[in-house]
């Protein structure tokens, strides 16, 4: 299961949305739903900065007489304002990275309602990240403020998962506040206790500790980006040993591991390359490999919000890995086949990435057995692959992905077998089509490209 992550910025746009143009709020929604059912996960850094306010009328009294002040001096619209905000949340990110500055603010009890309602009408399950920063004189966890989101989310009905901090071995450098793991325990122990004081939640999940960049006995476990967004270039998308460096190791026997936050860049992303085309490259090589390495869910940071590594732009259009995920989404199911390819030598070829699954079973038969297989041209050269005489009988369609118009690699715009990926409109996605290959032909994949081949009919026992 791969599932979404939202900014702390998204709610600030959705808490503006009675001033949106209609156009914009469907068109989220229908491009969230079209990614359900998943996880909608609300957390990251500023979770750890963010506190509960039940009685949010002051703030809203505050928040519209800015938007009012706004729009009545400047003549803007207010989706001119937010797309306005957005570079600005994007130098908010670089300076939090770069500085360690981190600024506390509220999230109010209309700001929940409608944060639950989009998860909920978009078919997404809620799980809240929970300030962990709250600490007593002791270092002890200080529960009350969560404990009043609790109260309230019970009051409303809204079935909710749940997350205790975001990387707590980040605690120190971010806040000056210090939590070993035997205290951390001892915190995830009391909210445990608290759930259990509320009939709605008492069987909800507690997810975490989830984490970073561990300062002692370090051991490599994963590593959820790849390079620094800062520094980032168009090559080190493209490079095997970059997508190699993705590791996930047993730690704990029969324990569940997620990959809760990740993108291709940390530090907001490569902007002119986490938002393009080949950003692609390295979303669909880290959907494979989790699958194959037994990753049970994988968050993309972010579905929509500020920063260079989001799914839906500023204006609320889709960019190229969004498309990737609806396709990824509709043709690939959970279980994984064990799959190689091999040059004429012998050799593997490091430049030509393949994963297969068994397709997805509401969209071709499971009876019969098909599959889907994921392959990525990282050379700029075609490449030819022949499948197993097995196949080659059997019907394939294609879904070769490329940029579309200028830009290259670099382009914002996708296309699927030679046809531009866009909305119909705000309430209808396009029908995604693959094209019927000559039965016994081999696969042509152009020079830096990636597409879904699924073999109909493959008779494969363990996709019955």
């Amino acid at each position: 299961t791969f599932s979404w992550m939202v900014s702390i910025f998204l709610w600030r746009l959705v808490s503006l949305s009675e001033g949106l143009e209609k156009a914009a709020r469907v068109g989220l929604r229908t491009l969230a739903k079209g990614l359900a059912p998943g996880y909608l996960r609300f957390g990251g850094t500023k979770a750890d900065f963010t506190v509960f306010l039940p009685d949010d009328n002051h703030v809203k009294a505050q928040l519209w007489e800015y938007t009012f002040i706004f729009q009545n001096k400047s003549g803007k619209s207010l989706i001119k304002y937010l797309k306005y905000e957005w570079p600005l949340q994007e130098e908010l990110i670089l300076r939090n990275e770069n500085q360690n500055i981190f600024d506390y603010q509220t999230i109010s009890g209309s700001s929940v309602d409608m944060l639950y309602s989009f998860a909920n009408c978009s078919g997404f399950h809620l799980i809240f990240g929970l300030n962990a920063l709250l600490r007593n004189d002791n270092n002890v966890w200080n529960s009350s403020n969560a404990e009043q989101l609790l109260k309230y989310c019970q009051s409303k009905q809204y079935r909710i998962s749940w997350e205790l901090g975001n990387e707590p071995n980040s605690f120190e450098k971010k806040a000056g506040i210090k939590v070993d793991g035997s205290q951390l325990g001892k915190d995830f122990i009391h909210l445990h206790n608290i759930l259990k004081k509320y009939p709605l939640f008492q069987s909800s999940s507690l997810y975490g500790p989830d984490v970073g960049q561990p300062q002692k006995h370090r051991r490599k476990l994963l590593n959820g980006y790849y390079v620094d967004g800062r520094d980032a270039s168009l090559d080190e998308f493209l490079s095997p040993a970059v997508l190699d460096s993705f590791i996930v190791e047993k730690i704990v026997p029969g324990k569940k591991v997620w990959l809760g936050e990740t993108g291709s860049a940390f530090g907001g992303g490569a902007p002119g390359l986490s938002d393009t085309y080949v950003a692609g490259f390295m979303w669909l090589d880290k959907l494979g490999l989790s699958a194959k390495l037994g990753i049970d869910v994988v968050i993309r940071q972010v579905f929509v919000g500020a920063g260079s590594y989001h799914l839906v732009d500023s204006n609320f259009d889709p960019l190229p890995d969004y498309w990737l995920s609806l396709l990824y989404k509709k043709l690939v199911g959970p279980k994984v086949l064990n799959v190689t390819i091999f040059t004429h030598d012998g050799d593997q070829n490091r430049h030509l990435r393949v994963y297969m699954h068994c397709a997805r079973n509401n969209r071709y038969c499971i009876p019969f057995g098909d599959v889907t297989l994921i392959a990525l041209n990282l050379s700029k050269k075609t490449t030819t692959i022949h499948l197993p005489k097995y196949f080659s009988s059997k019907r394939i369609d294609a879904y070769r992905l490329e940029p579309a118009g200028e830009g290259g690699l670099s382009s914002r715009n996708i296309q699927l077998n030679g046809k531009l990926l866009v909305m119909v409109d705000e309430r209808t996605l396009p029908e995604l089509t693959g094209s019927t290959l000559p039965v016994g032909s081999p696969l042509q994949i152009p020079g830096l490209t990636f597409a879904f081949y699924v073999i109909r009919d493959a008779n494969v026992s363990a996709c019955k």
